[in-house]
């Protein structure tokens, strides 16, 4: 009955029928999602839940097209709109194409941040990114460091060389390495996102380094198929897989023992933190400019920069302790 009800809750708001549902005084924060049915969303909507049971007096609408096209995220908009809801928190599957119409719902006084997938500076007051590149550069190599409290040799297999976002996370690494004494990087591979090609240049690394002891992959094509790498050489327990992956698809690189750990943001802080942003700037306690800081509850603050962006955290670490609670999830 519950998700009959959460149904039913989406349809109404789709049509411009959902009314008297809440309290008065409750605030209504809409949780508008790139598309309805993916796991990653649903658990974000768990920890917009989590935030509005913490705060009290808020209703959470979670809503969002049924495919990931800004057209359906504009129709869902422009209902919540006429709604007259007091924030909307979105997911945005274009960063301009929102714009005009999350600029609308701010002119009638509704509060507009981005989280996860930005939209431009124009559609938003602040944006929540799930983390930074530092922090993401930091933790790649840490995750394999802390395997090797004596030291040793690790390799980066990348996705492709012109991949902006690999090539500054590894230059992020490559900033901190300094913190990891005797740690070496031997190599940089690049696996072009293709999981066939990833394997390969896994399996040359274990053959060029006879003595490596860990492949760091930031791309989660890579990470699987580096893991399968591992586990068809034979080298579970000399050679530890890890950098970003997704639960779902990295259980059984943990469970083999393949990797000991990785790393991805945590869609259920995401969907906690941006409530508790949402709630906060809606409420007047905390403004969107450059430099300040807004309260996320459990999650600490979030400091934006001239953008009026901020990141959440550092991405979550996902190992034997956890990997079940989230491998059906995303």
């Amino acid at each position: 009955m519950k998700k009959l009800s959460k149904l039913l809750t989406t349809a109404a708001i789709a049509t411009g029928l959902f009314a008297g549902a809440a309290s008065a005084e409750d605030m209504r924060i809409a949780l508008v999602v790139k598309a309805l049915g993916i796991g990653f969303f649903e658990a974000a909507a768990k920890g917009a839940e989590e935030a509005a049971s913490e705060l009290g007096g808020v209703e959470i609408i979670y809503t969002g097209p049924t495919d990931t096209t800004a057209e359906g995220q504009i129709e869902v908009i422009n209902s919540l709109i006429a709604q007259n809801v007091d924030a909307i928190a979105v997911s945005a599957n274009d960063t301009d194409a929102l714009v005009p119409t999350l600029k609308k719902a701010m002119q009638r006084g509704i509060t507009v941040i981005s989280w996860d997938s930005g939209v431009a500076e124009d559609g938003r007051q602040m944006h929540l990114n799930p983390s930074s590149n530092p922090l993401i550069g930091n933790m790649i190599i840490k995750l394999a460091a802390d395997e090797l409290p004596e030291g040793g040799e690790v390799a980066v297999l990348s996705a492709t060389t012109t991949s902006t976002n690999q090539n500054i996370w590894i230059d992020e690494m490559n900033k901190v390495m300094g913190n990891y004494p005797g740690v070496e990087v031997v190599a940089t591979v690049y696996g072009d996102d293709l999981a066939d090609k990833s394997y390969r240049e896994a399996t040359g690394l274990m053959q060029s380094y006879p003595d490596l002891d860990a492949i760091i992959a930031p791309t989660s094509v890579g990470i699987v198929a580096a893991a399968q790498a591992v586990v068809d050489a034979g080298k579970v327990g000399q050679v530890n897989v890890t950098g970003l992956g997704l639960p779902s698809e990295m259980a059984g690189a943990i469970e083999s023992g393949a990797s000991k750990s990785f790393a991805i943001w945590n869609p259920i802080d995401l969907g906690y933190s941006a409530t508790m942003i949402a709630y906060h700037l809606s409420k007047g306690d905390a403004v969107a400019e450059p430099g300040a800081s807004i309260p996320m509850g459990r999650m600490g603050e979030v400091t934006l920069d001239e953008t009026n962006s901020g990141a959440m955290a550092d991405p979550f670490v996902y190992d034997a302790s956890n990997i079940a609670d989230f491998k059906d999830i995303f």
